[in-house]
C-alpha cells in the first residue's frame, strides 16, 4: 500500500500571532502555496505515497484545501483533534487509521527528501522500532526543540525542550520520525505535561525504556516556521534558490518601477509608480503598493497596503498590526 505519512496540523500556532488570527498555521503561504503543501511535497518526494491528516474539525479552510485544492488530494485521508492537547493526543486520534509503519511529521518542519528517504530505509533495519530527525543545535535553541543523549547511533533519552540549561546535549530532536505500531501502544500512558499537553517524547522515551531500538538519523538541512520571522526566513531563502518565482505582469506595474529578482509577484498585486521592488520579496495576492515604495527582503500578506513612498526591508507587513518584524508574540 505504500509508506503512510501522519501530518500534524491541528496546532493553534500561538506563537505565530498575529499571522494566524485570520487562517490557521498550516496555511500560512510560502511563496504561493501553504505550508502544510509543502510538508506534504517533502513526504512525497521522500518516498510517501499515502497522507493522514490530524486537523481541528473547526479548521473548515484547511479541510476544503485538502480535499479540493492539495495536489495531493486523492491520496489524504483526515483524522480530528479537537483540542490542541499536543503531539501524543494528536498521534492518539490517528491511530485508528494507522497501520504498521508510519512517518510522522508537524505541519511546520521542513528538511530535505533525502532525510525521508533516509528514516524509512532506516526504520527497515532489523530491531528498529523508531528513527529520530536529529540535527546539531545551539543550547539557546532548546526552548523550541526537544534534546536527546546518543550511544553511537541510538538515543537512549530524550526530553522535550528542556531549555538552555537543562538541555542534556547539543543534539535535538525534529518532529520528524519513522515508528512502528510499537509507539501507539505507549500513548495511553503519556502524562499530561506542565504545558498543559501530552508529549511525544514521553512515548518515545517509554519505547527505549521498554523496547529499545530507537535510532537518530542526522540532517544537515532544515526549516521550520514557529515564529513570525521564520515564515520571512523560508520564504527569503526559497526564493534565493529559484523556487516559485514569479514576475509580475507588465499590467501590474506602474511607470518607472524597478523589480529585482528573484521575487514572487502574485495576481490580484498591483504596484504604484517609481517603486523598488525585490530582491527576494513575496507579494502575496491582494496586496497593493503605493508609488515610491522600496521593498526589499520582505513579505507582504494579502490585505496589506504599503503607502506611497514607504520602505520595507527585512520585514512582514500584515493587514494589523501594520508592521511585524519577526518578534516572538505569545
Amino acid at each position: 500500500m505504500g509508506t503512510l505519512g501522519v501530518v500534524l496540523a491541528a496546532g493553534q500556532g500561538k506563537r505565530l500571532r498575529p499571522l494566524t488570527l485570520t487562517r490557521s498555521k498550516p496555511l500560512l503561504p510560502v511563496l504561493g502555496k501553504p505550508l502544510v503543501e509543502w510538508v506534504l511535497e517533502m513526504l512525497y518526494a521522500g518516498g510517501v505515497s499515502r497522507f493522514l491528516v490530524v486537523v481541528n474539525p473547526s479548521d473548515t479552510r484547511l479541510m476544503e484545501y485538502l480535499r479540493l485544492d492539495s495536489d495531493f488530494r486523492e491520496t489524504i485521508s483526515l483524522a480530528f483533534q479537537e483540542k490542541p492537547l499536543g503531539m501524543a493526543d494528536a498521534l492518539r486520534c490517528a491511530r485508528p487509521f494507522i497501520k504498521g509503519d508510519f512517518i510522522l511529521a508537524a505541519c511546520d518542519n521542513l528538511v530535505k527528501p533525502e532525510h525521508i528517504r533516509q528514516l524509512v530505509l532506516a526504520k527497515q533495519e532489523p530491531g528498529v522500532n523508531a528513527v529520530l530527525s536529529l540535527c546539531p543545535m545551539p543550547r539557546m535553541q532548546f526552548n523550541r526543540l526537544g534534546a536527546v543523549v546518543l550511544e553511537g547511533e541510538w538515543v537512549k533519552k530524550i526530553v522535550e525542550k528542556p531549555g538552555p540549561k537543562a538541555a542534556p546535549s547539543e543534539i535535538a530532536s525534529l518532529p520528524i520520525y519513522a515508528f512502528s505500531q510499537a509507539l501507539l501502544n505507549y500513548l495511553d500512558q503519556v502524562p499530561i505535561s506542565p504545558r498543559g499537553e501530552y508529549e511525544i517524547q514521553d512515548a518515545i522515551q517509554m519505547l527505549i525504556d521498554h523496547q529499545g531500538g530507537v535510532k537518530g538519523v542526522f540532517t544537515a538541512w532544515r526549516m521550520d516556521v514557529t515564529e513570525p520571522a521564520d515564515l520571512l526566513e523560508m520564504n527569503i531563502h526559497l526564493l534565493q534558490r529559484g523556487y516559485q518565482v514569479r514576475l509580475p505582469d507588465p499590467e501590474q506595474v506602474g511607470g518607472n518601477t524597478l523589480v529585482f529578482p528573484p521575487v514572487r509577484v502574485e495576481e490580484d498585486v498591483s504596484i504604484g509608480e517609481g517603486c523598488l521592488i525585490g530582491p527576494c520579496v513575496y507579494l502575496e495576492k491582494g496586496t497593493r503598493v503605493g508609488n515610491g515604495s522600496v521593498i526589499r527582503w520582505a513579505t507582504v500578506l494579502s490585505g496589506a497596503e504599503i503607502r506611497d513612498g514607504e520602505t520595507i526591508i527585512g520585514e512582514i507587513r500584515y493587514p494589523y498590526p501594520k508592521i511585524l518584524k519577526g518578534e516572538e508574540t505569545e
